[in-house]
C-alpha cells in the first residue's frame, strides 16, 4: 500500500462526494479545536484523530436518519 499524502481515503466515492467528506473533516476539526492540515497529521494524537472521525460517523449517521424513508413513499 503506497502512503501518498495528496491522497485520500475516499477511493470509492465520487469526486464530489470525496470533496465534500474531506471538507466536513476540516470542519469537524475546526470545530474540534484539531489542528488538522493538508499533507501529513501524524503529530496527531489518537485521541484527536478519534474525535474527528467519530464526529464525522456520528453526523453521517444522524443525515441517514433524517432522510431515510421506511418504504411507506
Amino acid at each position: 500500500m503506497t502512503n501518498n499524502s495528496n491522497s485520500n481515503n475516499y477511493a470509492n466515492t465520487s469526486p464530489e462526494a470525496a470533496k465534500n467528506l474531506s471538507n466536513m473533516k476540516y470542519e469537524i476539526a475546526n470545530q474540534l479545536g484539531v489542528n488538522l492540515k493538508q499533507g501529513y497529521n501524524g503529530d496527531l494524537t489518537s485521541r484527536e484523530a478519534g474525535s474527528v472521525g467519530g464526529e464525522m460517523v456520528k453526523r453521517m449517521i444522524s443525515y441517514a436518519e433524517q432522510n431515510m424513508t421506511n418504504g411507506q413513499g
